[in-house]
C-alpha cells in the first residue's frame, strides 16, 4: 500500500528470495506419497480382474467337471449298449445249445476290456452277481439299461432279451477316480484362462491408469507455476471429461492470472499519478518555487489529487470486502421511485456543472424493492459517475427506474443511461471484470481507475440482484439493475 501524503517515507528493505507460505493441511511438494500396492489403481485393477478370473475359473470348473462325469459316464454306457447288442446278435441262436467254445471266447474278449459277461438261459443266470430285478426284467423279455450295484460295485449294466427267456447281460464297473481323471484333463486350460485374465488386467489397468497419471503430471505442473500445459483428450468418455476439464482450467487460470497482472499494472499506474502530482507541488512549495499567489492553486491541485487517490484505496478497499463473508448489508423495503428523486439535486447540479443534461424517469408512482438503500445509492452513484465521466457536453445522462411488471411484488429495475461514446459488444463481455475496460481504453478516452463498475455489479450480486450492460437508445452505454421485490409482500399477496 503506497505511503499516505504527509507521511515521511521509510527506505525500501532489500529483496530477499520468496520464501512459500506453509499450507494448513497441505501435503509436502518435496515428499510425494508412496503408492503401496492396492492403492494404486493399477494395483486395484490387476486384484479385481484376477478376482474375476479365479471366480470364472471355479465357477466353470464348479459347472464343467460334472457335465464332463456325466459325459464320460454316457459315453461308457453307449458304449456297453453297442457292445450288449453285438453280443446278443452273436449268441441268439447258440445260448439253447448249451455252452460252447465261440461263447467262451467272447466272454473272455469281453473281460479282457473290463466287462463281465452274464448268459441267461430259460430265465437262469449262469453265474451269481446280477441283481434278481435285472434278470427278472430279461426273463420278461425286456432290455435292461441301468447303474447297479454288481458284486458290491456300482457298474453300469446293459441287458438284452432274447426269445424263449434267454438274454446276454454285461457289465462294467464305474471307473474309480473319474473326477480326479476329469480335473486332470481341465486343470491346463483352466490355468491358462486364470493366467490371460491376469494379463489382460494388468494391461487394461496399464491403459486405464495411463491417461489419469498424465493427468495428474499436467495438475502438478499446473500447481507450479506452468499454464501452458494441455491434456491429450482421448476416450473412453470419463478420461476425455477430466482432460477437457484440466485444459479449461489451465486456460482459465492463464486468462485469470494474465488480466490480474494486467490489472495490478494499471492499479500502480493510478496510484502513482496522483503520488507523483501531490510529490512534486510538495517539493515545489518546500523549495519556495511557488510564491504566495500561487498557494492557493496548487492547494487545490493537491487537494483533487488526494481526492482521486481517496476514491481509488476506498474502491480496492470496498472489493476486499465484497469477498468477505461479514460484508453488512441491511435490506429493507425501499421505493426505487424516491431514490431516484433524491439522488436528482446532487447529480443535476453535478452534470450542469460541465454542461450535460441530466433526467430522471419514473413511472409517476412507487417502484417497490427489497435491498439496501444505503448500498443501492452507492451503485446509482457510481454508474453515474461512471456516465459523467465519459459523456461529452451536451450529451444526456439518464436515471430511469421502473417495476418488474405489474405485480410491485416482483421487484424494481434501475437503469442509468448515457450519450457517450458507449460499448461495443466485446466490450458487454467483459464490462463488469475488474481493470478491462481500463487496459482497452486507456490513452483512448476518458477511463477511471477500472474498479468502479466491478464494484457495482458486486454489490448488486450481493443484494441479491442483476446488473446487465448494454446499448443505450441515447447512443451511448446502458446498465440495467433488477432488484428483487419485498419477501414478506410476496408471502401476503399470494
Amino acid at each position: 500500500m503506497p505511503d499516505q501524503p504527509g507521511r515521511p517515507q521509510t527506505p525500501p528493505r532489500p529483496e530477499s528470495p520468496t520464501m512459500p507460505l506453509p499450507v494448513v493441511g497441505a501435503r509436502p511438494s518435496a515428499a510425494p506419497r508412496r503408492s503401496r500396492f492396492g492403492r494404486t489403481l493399477t494395483a486395484r485393477a490387476v486384484l479385481v480382474t484376477c478376482a474375476v478370473a479365479l471366480v470364472s475359473v471355479l465357477v466353470t470348473a464348479i459347472v464343467a467337471v460334472p457335465l464332463a462325469i456325466r459325459g464320460v459316464e454316457r459315453r461308457d454306457q453307449e458304449a456297453l449298449a453297442a457292445q450288449a447288442r453285438l453280443a446278443a446278435e452273436v449268441l441268439r441262436t447258440r445260448l439253447d445249445r448249451g455252452r460252447s467254445a465261440d461263447e467262451e471266447r467272447l466272454i473272455q474278449q469281453l473281460r479282457a476290456q473290463g466287462i463281465d459277461a452274464y448268459l441267461i438261459r430259460r430265465g437262469a443266470v449262469d453265474r451269481p452277481g446280477l441283481p434278481p430285478r435285472v434278470v427278472q426284467r430279461i426273463e420278461q423279455g425286456r432290455n435292461v439299461s441301468v447303474r447297479r450295484a454288481v458284486n458290491g460295485r456300482r457298474a453300469f449294466v446293459e441287458g438284452r432279451a432274447l426269445p424263449g427267456g434267454n438274454g446276454v447281460v454285461l457289465s462294467r464297473a464305474s471307473a474309480n477316480g473319474l473326477w480326479r481323471q476329469v480335473l486332470r484333463s481341465l486343470w491346463v486350460p483352466l490355468l491358462a484362462g486364470l493366467a490371460a485374465g491376469v494379463v489382460a488386467g494388468l494391461l487394461l489397468a496399464r491403459r486405464l491408469a495411463r491417461p489419469i497419471r498424465v493427468a495428474a503430471t499436467a495438475a502438478a505442473r499446473l500447481r507450479a507455476g506452468d499454464r501452458t500445459v494441455r491434456v491429450p483428450v482421448e476416450p473412453p468418455d470419463e478420461v476425455a471429461d477430466l482432460a477437457e476439464a484440466l485444459n479449461g482450467l489451465a486456460a482459465a487460470l492463464a486468462t485469470s492470472e494474465g488480466r490480474q497482472r494486467e490489472f495490478l499494472l494499471s492499479v500502480s499506474h493510478e496510484l502513482r499519478t496522483p503520488l507523483t502530482a501531490i510529490r512534486g507541488y510538495a517539493e515545489a512549495l518546500a523549495d519556495g518555487v511557488i510564491g504566495a499567489d500561487g498557494t492557493a492553486d496548487t492547494g487545490r491541485t493537491v487537494l483533487a489529487e488526494a481526492q482521486h487517490l481517496d476514491r481509488l484505496i476506498g474502491d480496492l478497499l470496498a472489493l476486499a470486502r465484497l469477498e468477505a463473508a461479514d460484508f453488512p448489508l441491511e435490506p429493507v423495503p425501499v421505493d426505487l421511485a424516491r431514490l431516484a428523486v433524491d439522488a436528482e439535486p446532487t447529480w443535476s447540479g453535478r452534470c450542469a456543472a460541465v454542461g450535460v443534461p441530466f433526467r430522471v424517469e419514473t413511472p409517476g408512482g412507487p417502484v417497490p424493492a427489497y435491498t439496501d438503500p444505503g448500498r443501492i445509492r452507492q451503485v446509482v452513484d457510481g454508474l453515474l459517475e461512471n456516465a459523467l465521466r465519459v459523456v461529452p457536453p451536451g450529451a444526456p445522462v439518464v436515471l430511469a427506474v421502473r417495476p418488474v411488471g405489474a405485480d410491485p411484488a416482483a421487484g424494481g429495475v434501475l437503469e442509468v443511461r448515457d450519450g457517450g461514446p458507449g460499448f461495443t459488444d466485446d466490450d458487454l463481455a467483459v464490462a463488469f471484470e475488474r481493470g478491462a475496460l481500463h487496459q482497452r481504453y486507456r490513452g483512448v478516452r476518458k477511463v477511471g481507475s477500472g474498479l468502479g463498475l466491478a464494484l457495482a455489479a458486486g454489490l448488486v450480486r450481493r443484494l441479491g440482484g442483476e446488473i446487465v450492460a448494454g446499448h443505450a437508445p441515447e447512443g451511448g452505454a446502458a446498465f440495467t439493475v433488477r432488484l428483487p421485490g419485498d419477501p414478506y409482500r410476496t408471502r401476503t399477496s399470494a
